[in-house]
C-alpha cells in the first residue's frame, strides 16, 4: 500500500510519526479510521481539520475541471442525463487524480534535490525552486518533509528551518497573476505553531512556493504576520469544531 495518506485522512501519533495505515485483524494493512484514532490516541492532520472550512481556491479549480470535462465529453446518443452527469464527474475526478499525482512527483523531486539525491527528470523543478528560495533566503540549511504532532493536530512540512517555513504548491496557472488564499495562511500558521523551534517568539517567515508543472517556473509569496495571526485564529476555531463534531478528546 502507498505510504501516502488516503482520502480517509492523515493521522499522526503523539511523537509526530505518520499513522496513515494500520494492520487490521486480518493481518492486512488498511487505512486508519476515526475509530482507530480514538483507540490509538492519534491526532488528525491539519488537512483533515481544514476541510471543515470552505477552500475557494481548490473549489474553483475543481469547478474548472468539471466545466472542461463537459466541453470535451460529447453526450452519447441514447445516454441518460444521469449517466452523462456520472461520466462527467468521473472524468473530472480522474483529471484531479492525475494532477495530484503530478504534484506529488514534483514535491518528491524537490525534496530529493534538497537531500542531495537528484532524479534527472526533476532537475529543472529543483533548480528553479532552489534559485527562487535562495534569492530571498540566501544559502540556508533546510529540513524536508518533517512531520510533527501537538496534542490536537499534526502535519508534515515541506521545507523549514528556524527562520523560514515554506509549503510547495504546484499549478498550471500563469505565476504573474497567482495569489494566496485564506487557507494558505491557516496552513502555514498551523505548521509554524506546531513545529518545534529554537526561536522563542513570533512567527517564522512563512511562504508559499508556487511551481508551474508545465515549465518549472517558480514564485515565492510570503505572508505577513497579520495574515498568519488571523489564519491561526481561524484554524484554532476549526479545531474546536472538528473535535466536537467527531467526539474526540485531546491526546494526553
Amino acid at each position: 500500500m502507498s505510504s501516502y495518506a488516503t482520502e480517509q485522512g492523515h493521522w499522526y501519533d503523539e511523537d509526530g510519526n505518520p499513522a496513515y495505515t494500520i494492520v487490521g485483524k486480518n493481518g492486512k494493512e488498511r487505512p486508519t479510521t476515526l475509530r482507530d484514532a480514538r483507540k490509538l490516541n492519534l491526532v488528525p492532520s491539519y488537512s483533515m481539520i481544514a476541510r471543515c472550512a470552505a477552500q475557494p481556491g481548490l473549489d474553483a479549480w475543481r469547478q474548472d475541471q468539471t466545466i472542461l470535462a463537459v466541453l470535451t465529453l460529447p453526450r452519447v446518443e441514447g445516454e441518460s442525463e444521469q449517466d452523462y452527469i456520472a461520466r462527467i464527474k468521473e472524468d473530472a475526478k480522474a483529471t484531479a487524480a492525475k494532477a495530484a499525482e503530478r504534484g506529488t512527483q514534483i514535491h518528491a523531486w524537490i525534496e530529493q534535490g534538497f537531500r542531495g539525491d537528484m532524479d534527472p527528470q526533476g532537475v529543472p523543478y529543483f533548480k528553479s525552486a532552489l534559485a527562487t528560495i535562495e534569492k530571498d533566503c540566501g544559502d540556508c540549511e533546510w529540513a524536508t518533509e518533517k512531520s510533527f504532532a501537538t496534542k490536537r493536530y499534526g502535519g508534515k512540512v515541506d521545507l523549514h528551518n528556524d527562520e523560514y517555513l515554506i509549503d510547495i504548491k504546484t499549478t498550471e496557472k500563469d505565476l504573474t497573476t497567482i495569489k494566496t488564499w485564506d487557507e494558505h495562511a491557516m496552513q502555514l500558521s498551523a505548521y509554524d505553531y506546531g513545529m518545534p523551534r529554537q526561536k522563542a517568539n513570533g512567527y517564522r517567515q512563512c511562504g508559499i512556493l508556487y511551481i508551474n508543472v508545465l515549465n518549472a517556473e517558480s514564485k515565492l509569496i510570503w505572508l505577513s504576520e497579520e495574515e498568519l495571526q488571523r489564519g491561526l485564529e481561524c484554524f484554532m476555531a476549526l479545531i474546536d469544531y472538528w473535535y466536537a463534531k467527531n467526539k474526540m478528546k485531546e491526546v494526553g
